[in-house]
C-alpha cells in the first residue's frame, strides 16, 4: 500500500434525482480502455444526459462523456462512445423485464473508482417526473435551505 493519500473520484449526475424518481439502485462494472480510465482518474467525465439501454441482452451506457486523455495521442478514445456495463445475469434479466414497463428507464447516477482501482457506475431503475413533481422538488429544496439558515 502506498502512503499517498488517494483522492476519491466521484462524478455525479446532478440532474438525475431532479428529473427522475429513483426506484432501485445497482452498482455495475464498466468496460473501459486505458485512456478512458486515465481521463476518469483526472475527473474529466460527465454523466449529464446519459442513459442505459439493452442491446442483445447486454446493458450499455450511452451519452457518458469521457474527455480525451491529454497524452493519449493516436490511441485516444471516442469521448461519446457507448460503454458496456457488467452485472450478474440475474440482475440483467430483472432490469430488462422492469424496463418494459411504461415510463421506466435506467440512468447512471455516479461514476467512481473503488479501492482496487476499478471504475464502477452506480445506476438506477427510475421513473420520470412530471413538471408538477419537479416544482415540488424545488419547493422542498428551498424549504430545507431556509431551515438550515435558521438553525445556524
Amino acid at each position: 500500500m502506498s502512503t499517498k493519500n488517494k483522492q476519491q473520484i466521484k462524478i455525479k449526475n446532478r440532474k438525475a434525482e431532479f428529473d427522475y424518481f429513483i426506484v432501485q439502485r445497482y452498482t455495475a462494472g464498466i468496460v473501459l480502455t486505458g485512456t478512458e480510465i486515465k481521463s476518469i482518474r483526472q475527473g474529466k467525465a460527465n454523466l449529464t444526459d446519459s442513459y442505459c439501454r439493452f442491446l442483445d441482452g447486454e446493458l450499455w451506457a450511452s451519452g457518458i462523456h469521457i474527455s480525451e486523455y491529454s497524452h493519449g495521442g493516436y490511441y485516444n478514445h471516442d469521448p461519446r462512445a457507448d460503454r458496456k456495463l457488467l452485472l450478474s445475469k440475474k440482475e440483467l434479466k430483472k432490469l430488462e423485464w422492469k424496463v418494459t414497463e411504461k415510463g421506466t428507464t435506467i440512468i447512471p447516477l455516479l461514476l467512481w473508482i473503488n479501492e482496487k482501482g476499478y471504475a464502477k457506475l452506480d445506476i438506477a431503475l427510475a421513473k420520470g417526473k412530471r413538471q408538477y413533481d419537479k416544482r415540488e422538488s424545488i419547493k422542498d429544496r428551498d424549504n430545507e435551505r431556509e431551515l438550515q439558515k435558521h438553525i445556524r
